[in-house]
């Protein structure tokens, strides 16, 4: 049972929420999306392989500030999530191998500014307000796994094998976990009323941001490289 900290942290996320289910649900279902799917694996890509780094960067200001009993609970936490999020950004160019696409695609292209912005507010907060505020970036990218039947209906609607579908679908398992995990961190943290709120309005920009990312596929125009061995 969650207590006060995560309880009204849930509830911020959930005023943005159905904004964001909105836009994927219109990814989802749009007539466009055996071409857009590509496209989102290659966004995906540009915001996940920042994963890793940013809880590093985390890490590294909360050793700074001995004497802090919240930077000590999150380096706990970021010790070993660290690990446990390690190489999921190669999932991903794996799930594009899979389809024909080239893998190398997401580490060619300028990411897109909307993953920038969804990303680079996080350092910001790290760097200049404390680390902690990173917890309300993960409550909203781990804290809505896909729905188990998402990848049978993706593989209906596009015609995709289900090994490019690896990375959506080990995470409806993985980010449950995750996500209660987070959840018992944050409800012991000695979290101020300032702290708090600080990591309340990073989980309002991350839901504002990848709702932004998001729409920015859905208007992509443009397609991912076939792989050179299958073009």
């Amino acid at each position: 049972m969650t207590t006060r900290h995560s309880r009204v942290l849930l509830a911020k996320i959930g005023l943005l929420l159905p904004r964001l289910a909105a836009t994927s649900r219109e990814l989802w279902d749009s007539p466009r999306l055996r071409d857009l799917y590509p496209e989102y694996l290659c966004m995906l890509h540009t915001a996940i392989r920042s994963t890793v780094p940013l809880m590093e960067c985390a890490l590294e200001e909360a050793g700074k500030r001995a004497g802090d009993p919240a930077a000590d609970a999150l380096a706990t936490y970021l010790t070993r999530h660290i690990r446990e999020e390690q190489g999921h950004d190669e999932w991903l160019r794996q799930d594009l191998d899979a389809l024909g696409f080239d893998p190398r695609e997401p580490l060619q292209r300028v990411p897109d500014a909307a993953v920038a912005n969804l990303v680079g507010a996080q350092y910001y907060w790290i760097r200049h307000y404390h680390p902690a505020c990173l917890l309300g970036h993960v409550a909203v990218l781990e804290g809505n796994p896909p729905s188990p039947g998402l990848v049978d209906e993706l593989m209906r609607r596009t015609g995709y094998p289900r090994a490019g579908f690896r990375t959506l679908e080990r995470h409806a398992a993985l980010d449950v976990k995750h996500r209660d995990e987070l959840l018992r961190t944050i409800d012991g943290m000695p979290l101020t009323h300032d702290l708090a709120t600080a990591v309340g309005l990073s989980a309002l920009h991350s839901v504002d941001a990848a709702d932004a990312a998001l729409r920015a596929v859905l208007a992509s125009r443009r397609a991912p490289a076939l792989a050179a061995t299958r073009a």
